[in-house]
């Protein structure tokens, strides 16, 4: 159950972020759901990829095809002076989507036995797959290649699941982390902590 809401709430906040963003882009409705499906599905499907791991299985998930239809429509077919005021919403959309599908990712690493390294790639990669993908499509600059932190909390998830301190068979601290890592991106974008040390060797 604790995945099933999980899934749900990252394939909504995936394609309704995917979908907002074509609605800005001035993409029609074919360009609009194809951009709301890739969002959600792409991290999970490059995942794969680079785990050589079967690809079919990410479309075997048929109730979530229908969750990001369902969100897509109701955003393409709202009156559109309402979507476009919701895309100040986006970053905390994307927060969510971010978190829930690094959980993910690192679930599915340890349940096919990778180790630590495949563990944090696999969270890194689901994490981050689907924005990038929204980004590349709508010819954005990816929020992975901004100085902000971004992909550093999709590989913090996978650390910690990785090595333990965090038990994804319990509920709570799954909710727990899953809560936090939202948390640690909202704040790292409205306080602007970034990556970038060159300003720390000037001399």
């Amino acid at each position: 159950m604790t995945w099933e809401i999980l899934n749900i709430l990252a394939v909504s906040a995936f394609a309704f972020s995917g979908a907002i963003v074509a609605l800005n882009e001035r993409y029609d409705i074919f360009g609009t759901f194809i951009l709301g499906i890739a969002t959600p599905f792409a991290g999970g499907i490059i995942r794969n990829i680079a785990l050589d791991v079967p690809v079919v299985h990410v479309w075997e998930q048929g109730y979530l095809l229908y969750v990001a239809f369902g969100t897509i429509a109701v955003v393409y077919f709202f009156p559109k002076s309402w979507v476009m005021s919701w895309d100040r919403w986006n970053i905390y959309l994307d927060a969510i989507g971010l978190s829930a599908f690094a959980l993910q990712g690192a679930s599915f690493a340890i349940e096919n036995n990778f180790p630590l390294g495949g563990v944090i790639f696999a969270s890194i990669l689901t994490g981050v797959g689907g924005g990038v993908t929204r980004d590349v499509l709508a010819q954005r600059r990816p929020m992975v290649l901004h100085q902000e932190i971004y992909a550093v909390w999709a590989m913090l998830s996978g650390l910690l699941i990785g090595v333990g301190i965090i038990n994804i068979d319990s509920a709570w601290q799954t909710y727990f982390l899953f809560i936090s890592i939202i948390l640690l991106r909202v704040l790292s974008y409205h306080l602007g902590w970034h990556l970038r040390f060159r300003d720390m060797y000037r001399l």
